[in-house]
């Protein structure tokens, strides 16, 4: 039987650390998606990239790629200070758009790159991948069926670690390309499914700072607390000085039940005794090892986007869902300079 040709075929922008499981989880989805050129400013990264991924097709020509005809979906893998001008190029010429996160470095500007999109009739994902790995899958079933009762309150954690190294790279951690630190680089992802397992936040009150352990421009450390528009309230804490560095977790604790995400597990305890454990422990990036994690879920994500395309509907991380977690760090950064309590703009 004569095999059938992918239906889509893709251009990947962007050849740093954050490409290798973009890259692996395009590899097992060949059968649908053909990867037809991928670009990097930097001939090192092309050289490189081309050695780990035998026949993958470097090129050093974007424009020539983005205006081919045949390919009709790009994979957006540079920093966030490059996202802008890219997605206005790769909308104007009718390409989906699949970027990493954050979107851009400001809600503001998130915005702008969301309503281009719409505008041009193209689809635009974001990569929460989060989102994606079976207990937390698990987690949205049980509160869509009421299975923890009522909720109490929530907690976040993100007790990660980056060694002085990781900021010495040119543009880490920096206003003009990240946008800002351990919020929006890091605990992005913990926030992005927070929102997306609890609802959206209404209210924060937070604190920041950069601790003695980091030599860098923006924050490594945020704690505080918040209300979701639910009204149930949760507290937060984010860094990334906490070494050797440790998995995020969530926990929602309910009347019938409390549950706590924590990496790749779900465990469940029940006021009787009685407890559930789903999944099992993995890489999450949390250490020094930033890139050390399965890339089952960026698979998941990106066979979502395809669907979203074929099916004419917006993906399951869509660039509109993501403005919640980008207003939400917004929200915590102004409270923390500004020393007040703030509602978070819709």
């Amino acid at each position: 039987m004569a095999q059938t040709a992918p239906r889509h075929r893709a251009l990947v922008i962007g050849l740093g650390a954050a490409a290798t499981p973009h890259l692996r989880a395009l590899r097992e989805l060949a059968d649908r998606v053909e990867i037809a050129a991928a670009w990097s400013r930097s001939a090192a990264r092309r050289t490189a990239a081309a050695e780990a991924f035998p026949g993958l097709p470097v090129t050093a020509d974007l424009d020539a790629a983005i205006a081919d005809p045949a390919i009709d979906l790009a994979l957006l893998l540079t920093p966030p200070d490059a996202r802008e001008a890219l997605v206005g190029r790769l909308a104007a010429a009718g390409k989906h758009v699949l970027c990493e996160k954050p979107i851009e470095r400001t809600a503001t500007a998130a915005e702008r790159i969301v309503r281009a999109c719409e505008a041009a009739g193209v689809q635009l994902a974001v990569m929460f991948q989060m989102r994606q790995r079976e207990p937390a899958r698990r987690l949205k079933a049980l509160l869509e069926a009421g299975a923890l009762g009522s909720i109490g309150f929530v907690e976040v954690r993100v007790p990660w670690w980056r060694p002085q190294s990781y900021y010495d790279e040119p543009g880490r951690g920096t206003l003009a390309r990240d946008g800002g630190g351990v919020l929006i680089t890091q605990a992005i992802h913990t926030l992005d499914l927070l929102i997306h397992l609890a609802g959206p936040v209404r209210e924060v009150a937070a604190v920041a700072a950069t601790t003695s352990l980091h030599r860098m421009e923006t924050e490594d450390f945020v704690a505080g607390g918040f209300i979701l528009e639910s009204g149930v309230p949760g507290s937060l804490f984010a860094t990334t000085a906490a070494f050797p560095g440790g998995p995020e977790q969530i926990t929602i604790v309910g009347s019938e039940a409390s549950a706590r995400l924590e990496g790749g597990t779900l465990l469940l305890r029940r006021p009787d005794g009685g407890e559930e454990r789903f999944g099992e422990a993995i890489g999450t990036g949390g250490g020094a090892a930033f890139m050390d994690f399965p890339h089952d879920a960026h698979r998941a994500v990106i066979a979502d986007f395809l669907d979203a395309v074929e099916e004419g509907r917006e993906p399951s991380s869509s660039g509109r869902s993501a403005l919640a977690v980008h207003r939400l760090i917004d929200a915590l950064l102004s409270s923390a300079r500004r020393g007040m309590r703030l509602r978070v703009e819709g």
